[in-house]
């Protein structure tokens, strides 16, 4: 299997630190959440990941389409990603995942099929399969 796009982005300092990737697209000052006593005023990990996985599962809805003759538009497709940190039972931390998905256009059976499809093709949902607990919801327009 070939690899279709690869990135590569330095972290410096953990979550109160700095991110760049190496085009230098990517540039940005970390901070700690206040809801987790940090000082808050910048990204942090949580964030970056839920942005990550709207956009890819938003773009594996729009694959997914494609090939169907119930075509939807790009901007009918909106996708709210709620990332969760939450301590484990062992001392350590886990994720947790709830994608909130709107298409316009569709009705609810076939967006619900799209939706299902999609979740079986993005890379994130992929990634994550059997590792974070991952709640989708679709609602149509």
């Amino acid at each position: 299997m070939s690899t279709l796009y690869s990135t590569k982005v330095t972290a410096i300092g953990g979550r109160s630190g700095t991110i760049r990737s190496e085009d230098g697209l990517l540039d940005l000052q970390l901070a700690l959440p206040t809801s987790l006593g940090g000082k808050g005023g910048a990204t942090n990990p949580e964030q970056l990941f839920a942005a990550g996985y709207a956009a890819c599962f938003e773009n594996a809805v729009i694959h997914v389409t494609r090939g169907k003759a119930e075509k939807v538009k790009d901007d009918d497709i909106v996708v709210v990603a709620d990332v969760g940190l939450s301590p484990n039972a062992s001392g350590g931390f886990v994720l947790s995942v709830a994608l909130d998905v709107t298409i316009t256009g569709l009705d609810q059976a076939s967006a619900e099929a799209i939706v299902a499809a999609a979740h079986a093709v993005c890379p994130y949902s992929n990634a994550v399969k059997g590792n974070i607990d991952v709640k989708i919801t679709v609602a149509t327009k």
